[in-house]
């Protein structure tokens, strides 16, 4: 039996993901042409702070959250006619969601390459 290690999985998804820079993701952010969706759990939040306009659907609720009939977009307006934008902390739970949500049907989504790490240096405001 042959297990793919979370890096082979990774790997794989970047090879059918769009990767963007963080200051593409801010680009994005700064015309209203993106929905930036931090996927980080809670306690990473609250320890480390969160992007300015970005939204909260951490990677376990991701599928459900971000579905078009679900309360999280209904609630929160999310217009998924714009480029979905993931991150993460540093850039690999965003590949692999980027890669579950294409699977879902949605085509126009990427992430983040270096997640919130090279989020924070990059233009965006966090907010503790």
């Amino acid at each position: 039996m042959k297990i793919k290690s979370p890096q082979d999985l990774v790997a794989d998804a970047l090879t059918t993901v769009k990767t963007i820079t963080p200051k593409e993701a801010l680009k994005l952010t700064n015309e209203n042409k993106c929905n930036l969706i931090d996927i980080r759990d809670a306690v990473e939040l609250q320890r480390l702070g969160r992007i300015e306009n970005s939204y909260h659907i951490p990677r376990g609720l991701l599928e459900f959250s971000i579905h078009p009939e679900s309360a999280f977009v209904i609630n929160q307006k999310l217009d998924l006619n714009k480029e979905t934008v993931l991150f993460c902390a540093a850039g690999g739970r965003s590949a692999l969601a980027a890669k579950t949500l294409k699977e879902m049907g949605f085509e126009n989504v990427s992430h983040v390459e270096g997640g919130f790490g090279l989020m924070q240096n990059s233009g965006f405001k966090v907010i503790k």
